[in-house]
């Protein structure tokens, strides 16, 4: 179990780190419009993020 979850971290890493290395002009805008979203918007953001992680473990389980 160990092992998958240092895997998935792994492959997390990578995924996050595609825009600012393919676009770094595009991840520079996208985090500049994030710091002016409320908190109440960035808590959704996270809910909506981690159900969609949730659904996709289902699926794949």
């Amino acid at each position: 179990m160990g092992d998958l979850l240092l895997g998935a971290l792994a492959l997390m890493l990578v995924i996050e780190g595609l825009l600012p290395f393919l676009s770094p002009g595009s991840w520079r805008m996208m985090f500049e419009r994030a710091t002016r979203l409320s908190d109440g918007q960035i808590r959704f953001v996270g809910l909506s993020s981690m159900v969609a992680g949730l659904v996709l473990l289902a699926v794949w389980r």
